[in-house]
């Protein structure tokens, strides 16, 4: 009879320390998930500020006088600024257009037979007018991402629409691009090469209503049309 309690006892005993690993281990366990869920939080703050803190220096960089840091990172500064993030004092001292500019885009595509399909202009200027009027909020997209690709492009060209600097490459891939995306959308049909149009036509001067027609088709006949290459561009754009 004395062997049973002790038997117990030590059997007892076994189960407590059983019992207290198990929970020991589910502690331990809480504890690394915990843990390991708080240091990707902190990872991903971090990444957040460092990516803040660059951008903000690289704009300043950007919007600075001269000095010998803008000059040595220059490169670097340009490409992260253009063409998705350029600054400019024109919120302060507006320079408003004093042309209209239509911008058309037509394509052209290669059928199995070796004929080429070329098709009519459509104009992109005109789906923008069409996405402004009459909203109350409309889109970046739609006032300035064709307006500002174009002005762009042609500060860089000039009129030969040679490209001879890394950002006039960038500014002409970034204009193709635009044109591309938006006829791919409008129609779904491959194409494998874009042209562009665009006919640049004065403002007309303020005047009376009645004299509307007469300043428009005085306005048309000092129309410049400037007919840019075709461009090469994927054959599933």
């Amino acid at each position: 009879m004395s062997s049973c309690p002790a038997a117990c006892f030590h059997t007892t005993d076994d189960n407590k320390n059983d019992e207290n690993r198990a929970g020991l281990g589910h502690v331990l366990g809480g504890v690394t998930t915990e843990h390991v869920r708080r240091r990707v939080l902190n990872t991903a703050v971090a990444l957040c500020l460092t990516t803040a803190l660059a951008h903000v220096g690289l704009v300043f960089l950007h919007v600075a006088p001269s000095n010998v840091v803008s000059q040595r990172f220059n490169s670097q500064v340009e490409a992260w600024i253009y063409p998705f993030f350029e600054q400019n004092w024109r919120l302060f001292a507006p320079d408003p257009d004093s042309v209209n500019r239509q911008i058309s885009a037509r394509t052209a595509h290669t059928t199995p037979d070796g004929s080429i399909q070329v098709s009519d202009w459509v104009d992109l200027t005109a789906v923008d007018t069409a996405a402004i009027k009459h909203n109350p909020l409309p889109s970046h997209t739609a006032q300035n991402m064709l307006r500002r690709s174009w002005t762009s492009y042609v500060e860089l060209h000039g009129g030969d629409d040679l490209s001879r600097s890394d950002r006039a490459v960038m500014m002409q891939r970034y204009l193709r691009n635009i044109a591309a995306d938006r006829i791919a959308e409008r129609d779904g049909k491959p194409f494998e090469n874009i042209q562009l149009r665009v006919i640049t036509l004065p403002v007309p001067a303020q005047g009376r209503a009645d004299d509307d027609d007469r300043r428009t088709a005085a306005a048309a006949k000092n129309a410049d049309t400037r007919l840019l290459p075709w461009w090469k561009v994927a054959s599933d754009a």
